[in-house]
């Protein structure tokens, strides 16, 4: 579904321009010739961006954004200015009344399809990114998972699961528990930024997350977040709760049992064959390597046979014909969720 697009100028000329441009590139526009009727405009149906002209007689571009950004129904919606004055002092004061974007007078046509695209395309993946993490969630990873299943470069998909997270939840409680998960996203995103560029990391929900790479830089991320992992662990427990090595807490039974740290499982796939046309099927090879990662100790990385040439001496096999290669967690599998 294309996006719809309000334009604010009280100039005609300036609005035909604006209006036939972005048609042409395939946007729905519609016009508003001065800040009040944008306001009145924005009563009903939301546009996808308003592009706002600065100066406008009674109500200019500067009082209008306030307006916007003042109310909890528009506050979100992205906004460029439009100027003829390109003055540093202008444009700082335009952004820092929350401005997404400037564009100055006279602009060409591929500068603003250019600016009208890019601020589009991020305001659609900050409004579906897990509010916890950030990160891009479900729908922005299906659609991302389709991409390069229908491209033509091998890729590896990382499936990744903390493992002992609703004792940790119970235990310490909701505040602690995002903290948990906000350190493993920011891990996954270092360890993305320092391995590949193109490495693309999304939030699924809970404590589970995905992460799709080069087919070469899998095994390399999967490894460098479960060292880091490793490293930082001990600083989401208290003191005591770590010098002893468990909680102790009721299961779902009432008995008092002791739950080892959190754990992560990776499970990695690299279809280098391309063996998959469907995000479903993608999923389905990864559920099984799941449920026999989630049975060992510790962390640990599962990937299929077939790839072992992408895993590091002194991996293990297991039984299923996965390879796998642990961390330093402990943990047990009985009571683990």
């Amino acid at each position: 579904m294309q996006a719809n697009i309000l334009v604010v100028d009280d100039e005609p000329s300036i609005r035909t321009i604006l209006e036939h441009q972005l048609a042409e590139a395939g946007y729905t526009v519609s016009c508003a010739a001065s800040g009040e009727e944008a306001l009145a405009r924005l009563t009903g149906e939301l546009p996808d961006l308003v592009l706002l002209d600065v100066m406008m007689p009674d109500l200019d571009g500067h009082a209008v954004l306030k307006r916007i950004r003042a109310e909890s129904r528009t506050h979100h919606l992205p906004v460029i200015m439009l100027t003829a004055r390109g003055e540093r002092k202008h444009v700082l004061e335009g952004l820092e009344a929350g401005a997404n974007d400037y564009i100055v007078k006279p602009f060409s046509r591929e500068e603003l399809l250019l600016r009208v695209g890019n601020l589009l395309e991020l305001s659609r993946w900050q409004l579906e990114a897990n509010p916890l993490t950030g990160l891009p969630g479900n729908r922005a990873i299906t659609e991302e998972l389709r991409r390069r299943l229908a491209g033509e470069e091998p890729f590896g998909y990382l499936y990744i699961d903390l493992d002992g997270f609703k004792p940790y939840n119970d235990h310490y409680g909701y505040a602690r528990g995002d903290k948990v998960l906000t350190t493993l996203a920011d891990i996954l995103v270092e360890a993305a930024r320092a391995t590949d560029p193109r490495i693309f990391v999304g939030h699924v929900g809970g404590d589970d997350f995905v992460a799709l790479a080069p087919a070469a830089a899998a095994r390399p991320l999967a490894d460098a977040v479960v060292a880091a992992f490793a490293e930082r662990r001990r600083f989401l427990y208290d003191p005591e709760d770590w010098s002893r090595g468990y909680l102790e807490l009721p299961d779902r039974l009432g008995i008092v049992r002791r739950f080892p740290p959190v754990a992560l499982t990776i499970v990695v796939v690299v279809d280098r064959e391309r063996r998959f046309c469907h995000p479903g099927e993608l999923q389905a090879a990864v559920v099984e390597l799941k449920r026999y990662g989630k049975q060992q100790p510790g962390d640990i990385v599962v990937q299929e046979r077939r790839q072992a040439a992408d895993v590091p001496a002194g991996a293990g096999v297991g039984p299923t014909g996965e390879t796998v290669a642990g961390g330093d967690g402990k943990r047990e599998t009985d009571g683990d969720t």
